[in-house]
């Protein structure tokens, strides 16, 4: 593949490797962020339940950092394609996530935690795309898929290994002691991005040919404009597909939980699922055992399987595996809705590691394709990150409404229904993007 697609004139298939180094620390950098961000949300409620907030009040608080993500995701992709430095940018995100946990810590009143949440999303929004951009400058350009894999894999069982750590802090030590830990986990955070070499930063274009990743001195074309990104109908579509899984796969796992909750009697909120390890105190039950076996087990799937996931994308393509990420939408759905013993959902459940794996893969891989040869790859990232986001706050609203009025079978049908037209407009629409850079060149190819 040629770099005259708006790059410089090199081949990024024959660069120098990044440094064990650069990739260790960015390696860390996913598994410790990951288990830095488990502390908000459902740990949160928890511990504003326990100062005596009301659940309005508490309704508020996590409405308000999910409202801050959903609106910072293009603003904040527009910031980190304009940061000349990204290392600096996803440090100034974990420094923001600190100073949010602090907060929340030292001073557990309305407006702090409000602002605190609005701030732990704004910067979670920053985060995302400047991980992806530090990926995106230190991978060779055929081991993108697999580099990817690898970040989903040590975010997943970050993510996994939190709920119980945090867990057992707020139940043996105090609450308030969770958020302290995630500000501390900072700090391993800050050093995980020093240890990403500026010497690497400076010879991307020794390994990619990607417009986004190259420094703007060694470049031979301008970024396309932010309006001619948000045109792109590759990207479109993408989005469009993206918003239709996560319109039927958000609600889910909350529906079963109601389900389950109102046919056994006795669940604990497994839509905040990680306040069960909170419990440790109270006389465990079998179904916290379940709990707990539904959100570990497809995160250690999605561990296992994402970086064969990237490296097959690599030498096959990205339709094939997106549709088999999708396709387990509907298959769950449809599971769910002929049986709902809880011990068979655990194996349902394995399932949303696949299609965990595929998503953490393939939307930072699929949006690198669509903006190689233009650039604007942070942009691209953060208009798939508001569809998802969008998505996934329809599907919990629809889902409740559905359910008080047709009731659970009819609800999961619905929402695999979702999945199904992602599947069908995927497989109608969404070009192959691994081939966008011979077929979207900027320049002809040199002689």
């Amino acid at each position: 593949m040629s770099a005259s697609h708006g790059s410089v004139p090199t081949n990024g298939h024959n660069g120098t490797p990044a440094s064990q180094a650069s990739l260790g620390g960015l390696s860390w950098l996913n598994f410790l962020t990951a288990l830095m961000q488990t502390g908000f949300g459902a740990f949160l409620a928890v511990y504003l339940t326990n100062q005596q907030w009301s659940r309005t009040d508490i309704g508020f608080a996590l409405s308000a950092g999910t409202a801050a993500a959903m609106v910072s995701q293009v603003p904040a992709g527009m910031l980190v394609d304009w940061a000349p430095v990204k290392r600096l940018a996803a440090a100034g995100a974990v420094l923001a996530i600190m100073a949010a946990a602090t907060l929340i810590a030292a001073v557990p009143l309305r407006w702090p935690v409000y602002a605190a949440q609005v701030l732990q999303g704004v910067a979670a929004a920053v985060l995302t795309p400047a991980i992806a951009a530090l990926t995106l400058a230190l991978s060779r350009q055929e081991k993108l898929g697999e580099r990817l894999g690898r970040n989903v894999r040590f975010a997943a069982i970050g993510s996994a290994l939190a709920a119980g750590i945090l867990g057992l802090v707020g139940a043996w030590i105090s609450l308030r002691g969770v958020f302290w830990l995630a500000a501390l986990c900072g700090l391993p955070c800050l050093v995980a991005i020093a240890r990403i070499r500026s010497a690497d930063m400076e010879t991307v274009h020794l390994r990619t040919s990607h417009l986004a990743a190259i420094p703007p001195r060694h470049r031979t074309t301008p970024p396309k404009r932010m309006l001619q990104v948000c045109r792109d109908p590759a990207l479109l579509v993408f989005a469009a597909c993206v918003m239709l899984f996560q319109l039927g796969n958000a609600a889910l796992l909350p529906t079963a939980a109601g389900a389950l909750a109102r046919t056994f009697g006795r669940l604990p909120d497994l839509v905040v699922p990680a306040v069960m390890p909170m419990l440790a105190h109270v006389r465990l039950h079998s179904d916290d055992l379940l709990v707990a076996a539904w959100i570990v087990v497809p995160q250690l799937f999605a561990a296992l399987l994402s970086p064969w996931l990237g490296r097959y994308a690599q030498m096959r393509g990205r339709r094939l595996v997106l549709l088999a990420g999708f396709a387990v939408l509907p298959l769950r759905a449809l599971l769910f809705a002929s049986d709902g013993s809880p011990e068979v959902m655990v194996a349902y459940q394995m399932l949303d590691g696949i299609s965990a794996a595929v998503l953490g893969v393939m939307i930072p891989l699929v949006v690198a394709d669509i903006t190689r040869g233009g650039g604007r790859f942070n942009l691209a990232i953060g208009i798939v990150g508001l569809a998802s986001g969008v998505g996934g706050a329809l599907s919990t609203a629809i889902a409740g409404v559905l359910s008080d009025r047709i009731g659970e079978i009819a609800t999961f049908l619905a929402l695999g229904g979702a999945g199904l037209c992602a599947c069908v407009l995927l497989a109608a629409a969404m070009p192959e993007t691994r081939d966008v850079p011979s077929r979207a060149s900027a320049k002809p190819r040199p002689a």
